[in-house]
């Protein structure tokens, strides 16, 4: 990657006067990781990379990418998905920029398995992190709800429970087949999801409540030991945070009820799948929905959530807003906040100029380019 533009880069305090090249060495350099993956993904990785990159030359530092070629077109070619070499690899990067993986030729699970499940248990990204806001009133399905109703995050154990593959198959394709999958949680797994939970939430310092999401009154064992970390944890080291709980379904039902009474979310693997889903409705769509699968003590991935939608690909009509969002919670996560923040207001004030039709892929009135294009005029 080019150095940054220094007439477009903010001074380096500490060397106003050092030699040209020494300041462009002493700019702090990041090392991305970038998977561009399958059908819509390259074309929306472009925009978040092209905006990232403005981003940094603005607040004054490098970010350096390594392109991965891991999706469909790898696997059918060569048989691979993520081998474990590429692990290794991966673990010398600062973080991870996913565009999406899924192609109609491949079974599905096979990719997603193969390279998003086993990326995230290899590199123990056991937080999944998903921002809940709404832009503008237009895009949201619910009655009368405007972008001040809805502002949460919901944190998702992202190894454990049922994903973790705990059970098996006897007698199949027999009358007596039976089939099972565990939900599987250990105390360390727990707290350590709870413990993130609590600290973002007095991170955010909003509300300052963390909700626990889970079906305790019939899942007994697991959701017991949920409960039992919330109030623990909570009572002894979070005082300052008010302790709430929601069985799934119940939650299922305010988010479109009254969203606007949750500040953070903590929940386990399945549950944190199904619910968010439904909380990028509320936000208006996939197509503006990003999250994060993150290691704390490691190497973290952020994506668009809204899939490789192969129909569109090449067609210039599929929205980039959520790869925009999560480059800005990329660079959040290595620490450059301002230009995080100034990402998100950005494409927040993107959003509210009035050219941006709709949210939705071919609707938007303008094409994937000049969307990312007006994003990254308003943030230089």
């Amino acid at each position: 990657m080019d150095a940054p533009d220094l007439d477009d880069t903010t001074e380096i305090a500490e060397k106003p006067n050092a030699p040209i090249q020494e300041r462009i060495d002493s700019v702090k350099t990041y090392n991305v990781g970038l998977i561009p993956g399958d059908g819509t993904g390259p074309e929306v990785a472009r925009e978040g990379v092209k905006i990232m990159n403005a981003a940094a030359a603005k607040f004054g530092f490098k970010l350096n990418y390594t392109n991965y070629d891991f999706g469909g077109e790898r696997y059918m070619r060569t048989g691979e998905t993520l081998p474990d070499s590429a692990i290794e690899e991966l673990r010398k990067q600062d973080a991870l920029f996913l565009g999406a993986i899924g192609h109609p030729d491949v079974k599905p699970g096979i990719l997603e398995v193969g390279i998003l499940l086993k990326a995230r248990f290899a590199l123990d990204q056991y937080i999944n992190l998903r921002p809940v806001k709404l832009y503008r009133a237009e895009d949201c399905p619910l009655k009368d709800k405007t972008p001040a109703d809805v502002d949460f995050v919901v944190i998702r154990e992202n190894t454990g429970g049922i994903y973790t593959g705990v059970g098996g198959v006897v007698q199949k394709g027999t009358p007596m087949e039976i089939a099972t999958q565990v939900m599987v949680y250990g105390r360390p797994v727990v707290d350590r999801c709870m413990k993130y939970a609590y600290e973002y939430t007095r991170k955010r310092n909003r509300k300052k409540m963390l909700t626990l999401v889970h079906k305790s009154n019939v899942l007994t064992h697991c959701g017991d030991l949920w409960v039992r970390s919330h109030k623990e944890m909570g009572d002894a080291h979070y005082k300052d945070i008010k302790q709430d709980y929601n069985h799934v379904d119940a939650c299922t039902m305010w988010f479109v009820k009254q969203p606007e009474w949750y500040d953070v979310i903590v929940t386990e693997n399945l549950f944190g799948d199904i619910i968010t889903d439904l909380a990028a409705i509320i936000q208006g769509g996939l197509g503006i929905a990003a999250g994060g699968n993150v290691n704390p003590e490691g190497v973290s991935m952020f994506e668009p959530m809204g899939g490789s939608a192969p129909k569109y690909t090449g067609k210039n009509v599929i929205n980039p807003l959520a790869a925009i969002a999560a480059g800005g919670m990329l660079l959040d996560t290595l620490g450059e906040a301002k230009a995080a923040s100034a990402v998100d207001k950005a494409l927040t004030t993107a959003l509210t100029g009035g050219k941006i039709k709709s949210l939705a892929a071919g609707k938007m009135g303008m094409g994937t380019t000049e969307v990312g294009d007006l994003v990254l005029s308003l943030l230089k």
